[in-house]
């Protein structure tokens, strides 16, 4: 196990280099004088010659990404132009909106996708079957803006339960923060729920006809209890992968939704940054977001060898 973590390790942080420096000559290849997109194009010369020096500009390639990369790892991640503040303040701020909000989405998705791929696997072509696969059918084909706007309209707007957009802030109780959230998270978990649920249900239909699965019925199991202690196991292997993944996708995907409801989260952030043209902020946030993708896979990895000791049996050969 140690040794397949430590060549895992490796392979995130060699992924983690060529991340930052693609993302880094994107940016420097793109097109136009970052100070003149910043400052638009009516900026006086001396001001943009003042703004190149602040961001570096002047120097050569390889030493502005070795500070930038370099003060990302210190926790400097540069300032922020539009707001003139350090970015890393930005992102920490969006992120007790963003963290959360994802959190609920993926739980919620997962409370409500596991049992219905379970149950549709158990009723595989009879009519609860037909039923689930239907409703996630449904559930991944309308856009979640569209749902969000749905549920504002019955649960905000008709019967007045839960506000309708912004954030409350967590200086005002617990209650109170996760009911500004409850409803974009209910928009965010639909699509994700019906898609877990239909890979659970795969999953599980593959694990039932595996010889295991016979043996144990065999030694008098139920089908149910052959199910939970024998299959549910095998099945969460493609299951935690799809979770992983949507766990990043909720939290670097929250740009329309968080918009929709007006949550002062990460992807709000984001979006404000491309409008104001504030190019740090951007280039920051979508190394973070790159990052966190590449260490919930990486964690993920780990997750698969706890599941499944045969990977590390394979990777231990190899």
């Amino acid at each position: 196990m140690l040794l397949y973590a430590l060549r895992r390790l490796i392979s995130l942080c060699l992924t983690l280099f060529l991340a930052s420096l693609f993302i880094f000559l994107i940016m420097e290849i793109l097109p136009g004088d970052p100070a003149e997109l910043i400052l638009g194009i009516n900026a006086q010369e001396d001001t943009l010659k003042a703004l190149r020096e602040q961001l570096g500009l002047h120097l050569p390639v390889t030493t502005r990404y070795w500070d930038w990369i370099s003060g990302m790892l210190a926790g400097d991640f540069g300032r922020s132009y539009t707001y003139s503040v350090p970015v890393l303040e930005l992102i920490n701020e969006r992120l007790a909106v963003s963290l959360p909000l994802a959190f609920i989405a993926l739980a919620l998705s997962t409370v409500i996708a596991l049992p219905l791929g379970i149950l549709a696997a158990s009723f595989r072509s009879k009519w609860p079957d037909w039923g689930m696969m239907g409703a996630t059918q449904l559930g991944i084909a309308i856009p979640n803006f569209w749902f969000a706007m749905l549920l504002v309209l019955i649960f905000a707007v008709t019967l007045r339960w839960l506000p309708s957009g912004g954030f409350a802030g967590w200086d005002k109780g617990l209650f109170a923060g996760l009911q500004s959230l409850l409803l974009p998270a209910i928009a965010l978990a639909l699509p994700q729920a019906s898609i877990l649920a239909r890979i659970m249900r795969s999953s599980m239909l593959d694990v039932m006809h595996e010889d295991y699965m016979r043996t144990a019925r065999a030694k008098g199991l139920s089908h149910s209890q052959s199910l939970t202690r024998h299959g549910l196991r095998n099945a969460l292997i493609p299951v935690v992968t799809i979770m992983g993944l949507q766990f990043s996708f909720l939290l670097a995907g929250t740009v329309i939704i968080e918009n929709v409801f007006f949550l002062p989260g990460l992807g709000r952030l984001v979006f404000q940054a491309i409008t104001q043209r504030d190019l740090i902020t951007v280039k920051a946030v979508i190394v973070l977001l790159v990052a966190t993708v590449i260490i919930i896979n990486f964690l993920i990895d780990l997750t698969y060898a706890a599941i499944d000791p045969r990977l590390r049996r394979r990777e231990s050969r190899s």
